[in-house]
């Protein structure tokens, strides 16, 4: 891409490629090979409309010597330019029988200064150098016309006289030729430039959106890591609490020492498992939080998230199955903080008039699952939105599974799947 400045009038447009030299030097070739099938057939014509003309072998030369600069146009387009007019000079003057293969060259190359030329300034002087020099070409040829001796026109029926005709003609055709080039010539210069602000602001975009994702997945995490933060804290303030009663009853009662050590060790086993999970997830380095700490939530509080919903407009049903039980704090947290996303989804995206909350207690692990008869993925962010994202995190850290997507009905699911450790737990 070109250099960007603050003011896209100051855009330039970046050198050709390797693809755009390749095609320039087939056009030159084409425009030769045309301009050479031209030249035959109008010198196959003869005098009787050219009158004396230079051999053909120098109009072959002449014809080169204007399609070969255009191989290079896009990488010289001014001197290109300046040499294909001088030579359509010096060619219309020798009087070659083709003016259309001169006609074209020097249009493609007016057309290029405005399209390719990086300083605007010196691609606006020098077509206008061009017409100037054109122009006064014209008025010479027309000089001479006009000079010589008139012949007489009885044939002639407009309301101008042949000359006056004459000399209209030329300039309507030429100021139509240059405005024409001038015009296509500054359109692919502006195309381009609006290509290129398209570009980098889709390349910002996307690079805007790739911070977001990431800040959004590092602040859950950081949410994840505080959340934790507590659950960890207070099963090693048990760990000291038990440890110093082990310590003191050691020796007058053993059997409560036995029983406070034992405590010990499941909430060590407790704290070390979610610690290795947390670790598995979170691959930054976190940043200390100065918050105030905040009551951990629950399965307890799943009251208070249906309360929500319901005040929302949501007819929200809740059933738990299996036998309640108490559960790790942090396999409670995620499950909570599992519900409470879903029913934010169910809320602002799905559309939907009822939603059903379920907690199942099963063998090993601890079952969440939130249904919704709304719109299914048309109430849904993308897939890989931050709410799924925080979720699946969520659940990663006990080793659990996520499933989340539309019902084969109506509607969109969420299911977890916790693990619950076997032994004693801490209660909720």
């Amino acid at each position: 891409m070109g250099t960007f400045e603050s003011d896209w009038s100051r855009w330039r447009r970046p050198r050709p490629t390797p693809a755009e030299q390749r095609r320039d030097v087939l056009v030159a070739v084409g425009a030769l090979a045309c301009g050479l099938v031209l030249l035959v057939l109008v010198n196959s014509v003869g005098a009787f409309a050219f009158g004396s003309a230079p051999s053909l072998a120098e109009q072959f030369l002449w014809a080169a010597a204007l399609c070969a600069p255009l191989a290079v146009r896009r990488r010289f387009p001014v001197a290109v330019l300046m040499v294909v007019s001088v030579v359509f000079i010096v060619a219309q003057a020798r009087h070659i029988g083709d003016n259309n293969t001169p006609g074209f060259a020097l249009f493609l190359a007016f057309y290029t200064v405005g399209a390719r030329q990086p300083n605007r300034t010196v691609a606006r002087w020098a077509r206008i150098g061009v017409i100037v020099l054109m122009a006064g070409w014209l008025g010479v040829s027309l000089v001479e016309v006009i000079l010589e001796p008139r012949p007489d026109f009885e044939d002639a029926a407009g309301p101008f006289d042949p000359f006056v005709a004459l000399i209209l003609v030329n300039i309507v055709v030429n100021v139509v030729y240059f405005f024409i080039a001038w015009l296509v010539g500054n359109m692919a210069w502006l195309s381009a430039r609006r290509q290129a602000q398209l570009e980098h602001q889709a390349d910002e975009l996307r690079r805007s959106q790739e911070q977001n994702t990431h800040g959004a997945i590092v602040a859950e995490r950081l949410r994840i890591a505080r959340d934790l933060h507590d659950v960890v804290a207070h099963h090693v303030s048990v760990m000291g609490v038990q440890a110093g009663a082990a310590r003191r009853a050691l020796d007058k009662n053993p059997e409560l020492a036995r029983t406070a050590l034992q405590t010990v060790e499941e909430t060590a086993r407790t704290a070390i498992g979610e610690l290795r999970g947390l670790l598995g997830v979170l691959r930054a380095e976190l940043a200390e939080d100065a918050e105030q700490p905040t009551p951990t939530p629950g399965l307890d509080q799943l009251s208070e998230l249906l309360s929500s919903a319901r005040a929302a407009g949501i007819e929200v049903t809740h059933g738990v199955y299996g036998d309640p039980r108490p559960v790790p704090e942090g396999v409670a947290l995620s499950a909570y903080r599992v519900v409470q996303e879903a029913l934010t989804n169910v809320v602002k995206h799905a559309g939907a008039r009822t939603a059903d909350v379920r907690v199942r207690y099963l063998d090993s692990a601890l079952e969440i699952e939130v249904t919704d008869d709304g719109r299914g993925h048309a109430g849904r962010p993308e897939r890989g939105g931050f709410g799924l994202v925080g979720m699946r995190e969520r659940v990663a850290v006990h080793g659990g599974e996520l499933e989340a997507g539309p019902r084969r009905d109506a509607g969109y699911r969420v299911r977890a799947s916790l693990p619950v450790p076997a032994g004693p737990r801490e209660n909720s």
